[in-house]
C-alpha cells in the first residue's frame, strides 16, 4: 500500500505540469499542500481483490484525485475561502478566474487520463462529475420543500459519496476484481463516503484544536447548516440550553465571538450532537456490512478498519 500510494503521489505531480509554468504552479499548489489522499486509499485497498499491483490502478487513482482537486478550486471560489490545507487557497493567492480555470484544467487532465483507461471508465468519470454538480447545485439552491435533513445528506451523498464509490470501484475494476466484488466495493464506498463527510462536520464542533484541518466552528461562523445544527434547529426539546441553542442558531451565521463561543458550547453538550454522532455509526455500520461479499483477508480487515475510525474519530 505504501509502494503503491507513494507511485501515486509522484504520478499526480506529474499529472497536473503543464507547458506553461505558471498553470503549473497554480495546478501543483493544492498537490503541494497535501491531503489525506482518501481517495486513492481506496482505488489503492480496491485493487486487493484482483491484482494490488496493477499499473492501471494507480492510473484509476489519479483520475479520482484529479477530480476531488479540481472541486475544491470551485468549491474556494464559492466559498470565498481564505484558506486551504493550512495553505492560502488559490482565489485568495491569485483570483477567482484563476482558481476556476486551474480547477477546469484540471477537470480535463483528470478525462484525459481517464481516456488511457477505456470508455467505461470515461462514462464512470463523467457520470459522477455530474453527480458531484447536482450535489452542489443542490447545496446552492436549498432544499425547497425537501426536509432539511434529508436535504443535507442528499447533497453528501452527491458531493461527497459519489466520487468516493467511483474510486472503490475503480480499485476493483483496474485491479480485476469479479463484478460482484467490485459492485460490493462501491456501494462500500458511497456509504462511507458520507460517513467520512459527515464525522468531518461533526469534528469542526467537537474537536479542541484544528483536527478537523480548520479553526473549531468554522462552519457554524460562516453559517453552514451541518447535521448537527440541523438537528439542534428541529429539536422541540424546552429545556433551557436547547431553547436557547435554537435562538441562536435561527438568527443565521453565528459571527459574533462571544455569542460564536456560547452556542459551540451548547453544540458539544446538546443532544443533536450525540444524535448526529450515532448517524455517523449508523452510516459506518452500514458500510461494513456492504462488505460482506468480499473474501476475508487483510483487505477486507482494512476496510472495516476505516469504518470503526470514522466511526470513533468524533467521540
Amino acid at each position: 500500500m505504501r509502494q503503491t500510494l507513494a507511485d501515486i503521489e509522484e504520478e499526480l505531480r506529474v499529472a497536473v505540469k503543464s507547458a506553461d509554468p505558471f498553470v503549473t504552479e497554480a495546478a501543483r499548489h493544492l498537490v503541494d499542500a497535501g491531503g489525506k489522499r482518501f481517495r486513492p486509499l481506496l482505488v489503492a485497498l480496491g485493487a486487493h481483490f484482483g491484482d494490488p499491483r496493477s499499473p492501471l490502478a494507480v492510473q484509476a487513482a489519479l483520475v479520482v484525485e484529479l477530480t476531488h482537486l479540481a472541486t475544491l478550486y470551485h468549491d474556494d471560489v464559492m466559498d470565498e475561502a481564505p484558506v486551504r490545507r493550512g495553505a492560502p487557497s488559490a482565489n485568495s493567492r491569485w483570483t477567482n478566474s484563476v482558481a476556476i480555470l486551474v480547477g477546469d484544467y484540471l477537470f480535463a487532465r483528470a478525462a484525459d487520463v481517464a481516456a488511457g483507461l477505456g470508455p467505461e471508465a470515461v462514462r464512470l468519470q463523467a457520470r459522477t462529475f455530474a453527480r458531484l454538480v447536482h450535489g452542489q447545485i443542490a447545496e446552492t439552491v436549498g432544499p425547497r420543500d425537501q426536509d432539511p435533513v434529508a436535504h443535507y445528506l442528499q447533497v453528501i451523498a452527491e458531493k461527497t459519496g459519489s466520487l468516493i464509490a467511483t474510486s472503490a470501484r475503480f480499485g476493483g475494476m483496474f485491479g480485476g476484481a469479479t463484478p460482484e466484488h467490485t459492485e460490493a466495493l462501491a456501494g462500500y464506498g458511497e456509504t462511507i463516503g458520507v460517513a467520512f463527510q459527515l464525522s468531518d462536520d461533526l469534528l469542526d464542533i467537537a474537536s479542541d484544536s484544528t483536527q478537523s484541518g480548520k479553526t473549531p466552528g468554522t462552519d457554524l461562523r460562516e453559517g453552514v447548516p451541518t447535521l448537527p445544527v440541523l438537528y439542534a434547529l428541529a429539536s422541540d426539546d424546552a429545556d433551557a440550553a436547547s431553547t436557547r441553542l435554537r435562538e441562536i442558531l435561527s438568527a443565521g451565521p453565528v459571527t459574533d465571538d462571544v455569542l460564536h463561543a456560547e452556542a459551540l458550547g451548547l453544540l458539544r453538550e446538546s443532544p443533536a450532537l450525540k444524535r448526529a454522532r450515532e448517524t455517523v455509526r449508523t452510516y459506518a455500520e452500514d458500510a461494513r456490512s456492504r462488505l460482506a461479499p468480499l473474501p476475508d483477508g487483510s483487505p477486507k480487515r482494512a476496510l472495516e478498519s476505516l469504518c470503526d475510525f470514522i466511526a470513533d474519530r468524533t467521540n
